[in-house]
């Protein structure tokens, strides 16, 4: 039996992610196969690489701002791209698919045909960088002559593309489920933008994760685009929504019927 783990996307909110997987790790749940979108297609490439999950997070306490962020003469987007680039590269040690230790399946929106495109080889960094390429933010990638952007445009949480690659089970993480009441801050041209799309997705006529057999809801604070400073916050959030659902993912493992709510 496949498990296959669905990363939603969701900027800084997505740092869940890390504290969804080590909770799965730590109750040695397996996974066989990861899809992932924008900050899920991230997490889930780092996870597949291999990466420690301490020092994981001791890297991601010590980022700030300028390490991801180089502002361009706005053309395409407003933020070139090189920098992240240059860090997946680092952190994922410039691995090509074919290297990783679990299957992974990275998504991002054709902008031109309006298509999910699903990247499954070449290097990780690359098909990475063109999945977090939130539109007006940063510069679309330039991949086997199509322009992609972030794959979220087209499906938040890629629940479909792990059934796709196999997944008897989906568990799907999906790191903007929650709506808060409280009002978010919109302090810059960056929150405009994120803020806007998410008002968007809100009133989407469909549920990125209807097929999914578990799905995690972390409860996560208002965070923007580089609220790097919630980091923590954000992390342990993951772990505590995680941690509701362990007994529900065992039961499918052990074959027991599970009704889904």
């Amino acid at each position: 039996m496949k498990i296959g783990l669905a990363l939603g996307s969701g900027s800084m909110k997505g740092l869940a992610h890390i504290g969804v997987i080590k909770v799965l790790v730590q109750e040695k749940i397996p996974v066989h196969l990861v899809a992932g979108t924008s900050i899920g297609a991230l997490i889930g490439a780092l996870f597949c690489c291999g990466i420690n999950w301490d020092i994981l997070e001791k890297l991601v306490y010590q980022l700030r701002k300028n390490h991801l962020i180089d502002i361009t003469v706005p053309k395409k987007g407003l933020i070139e791209g090189r920098k992240i680039h240059e860090l997946l590269k680092f952190m994922t040690q410039s691995k090509d698919f074919s290297d990783l230790l679990i299957p992974l399946a990275v998504t991002a929106t054709d902008l031109e045909k309006g298509e999910l495109v699903v990247i499954k080889e070449g290097i990780v960094a690359d098909a990475v960088r063109a999945s977090i390429s939130i539109p007006g933010i940063f510069k679309p990638v330039i991949w086997q002559s199509k322009i992609l952007v972030d794959g979220a445009v087209l499906e938040r949480v890629p629940v479909s593309v792990a059934k796709e690659m196999g997944a008897d089970i989906v568990i799907a993480v999906d790191v903007k489920g929650k709506k808060n009441s409280i009002s978010v801050q919109v302090n810059n041209i960056f929150d405009v933008i994120i803020h806007a799309i998410d008002l968007l997705d809100d009133k989407a006529f469909f549920d990125c994760c209807a097929d999914a057999d578990v799905v995690i809801i972390p409860d996560l604070p208002n965070a923007g685009l580089f609220n790097i400073e919630l980091a923590e916050e954000v992390i342990k959030a993951g772990e505590i929504a995680a941690l509701k659902q362990v007994a529900v993912i065992k039961k499918f493992l052990a074959g027991e019927a599970v009704c889904k709510n």
